[in-house]
């Protein structure tokens, strides 16, 4: 095979906890992260040639994303070329569309990464199984093995590979830095997202909750048997990111848009990703979350409406 379309999953974090600092500068964290069916199309084209030399080229539909060495996508390309193709040499083709938004906490940069080695795996006929594209997928970052996981599970072309990879999954909790990663059931809901007109940084945020106080924390035992027995009441009930506590503070315009979602959905079931800006909210239909993401476009134009995979 020299070509290759995936789809690039984004995701929510059902809870998240961050407990303390681990060597190297990393936050201890404890979250369950889910899927989404939010993607980017993600197509690859794979032109062998006699040298060992390897050419990427990346595009994408969106003029101000880094198409070299910056962007996750063509670094995954030269991490499995560092890896498993040094005998390989030509030119790979790369074209991202994007759908999901930048630098929202939904791991957008993260899904493309982790498709690029999902991609190169099948076109360079490696047969590398899902705990080992989440090994190298841990070296470009954080949120990679999970997304590597996801696509797994969820991608047509990949679907057969994995279907007794005991890693390919929709949902999971991470602990550790976020790469230590346990399958989990998922939840079935459908939502509705909205990213307020900024961009969050990850780092800020992380540096920034070591300075805040902390009132509540989730229950992540509580939340993982909320969706072993499909407990929404109990999932909902968990639902708590202390990145908030930082994030909410920092930048009002993400509480705005959390008050606007919560005065739409249960306001219970509605949570910032990750480091924010993005807000999601659970509702009971498609029609609900169609509604909502309507009246929350009026405010924010990157608002989706859509539904965890399963």
């Amino acid at each position: 095979m020299d070509r290759i379309q995936l789809r690039s999953y984004g995701k929510i974090n059902l809870c998240l906890d961050v407990k303390g600092l681990l060597e190297g500068g990393f936050h201890e964290v404890e979250m369950v992260m889910q899927q989404i069916l939010l993607c980017d199309d993600i197509s690859m084209s794979w032109s062998p040639s006699s040298n060992k030399d390897l050419t990427v080229k990346l595009a994408t539909n969106r003029h101000y994303l880094p198409v070299d060495e910056r962007n996750l996508a063509y670094k995954a390309a030269l991490l499995m070329k560092e890896a498993y193709g040094k005998e390989l040499g030509g030119k790979l083709d790369i074209y991202i569309k994007k759908r999901i938004p930048v630098a929202a906490g939904l791991a957008g940069g993260s899904g493309n990464g982790a498709a690029v080695l999902h991609g190169l795996n099948v076109l360079w006929g490696l047969d590398l199984d899902v705990a080992s594209l989440c090994e190298i997928g841990a070296k470009l970052g954080s949120d990679v093995p999970f997304c590597v996981m996801g696509q797994a599970a969820e991608n047509r072309a990949l679907k057969e590979r994995f279907a007794k990879d005991p890693l390919a999954c929709h949902c999971a909790l991470a602990t550790g830095r976020g790469t230590e990663l346990k399958p989990l059931k998922g939840l079935r809901s459908h939502l509705v997202l909205s990213k307020p007109p900024i961009s969050v940084s990850t780092a800020e945020v992380y540096q920034g909750i070591d300075t805040v106080d902390i009132s509540a924390r989730p229950d992540v035992a509580g939340m993982i048997r909320g969706l072993e027995t499909e407990d929404l009441d109990l999932v909902v009930k968990n639902m708590v990111n202390v990145l908030e506590n930082f994030t909410l503070k920092r930048y009002p315009i993400v509480v705005y848009t959390k008050n606007k979602i919560q005065d739409e959905c249960n306001p219970e079931a509605v949570l910032m990703c990750g480091s924010g800006p993005t807000v999601f909210g659970l509702t009971d239909t498609r029609d609900q979350a169609k509604a909502i993401c309507e009246k929350l476009k009026e405010d924010n134009r990157e608002s989706f409406w859509t539904r965890t995979t399963f």
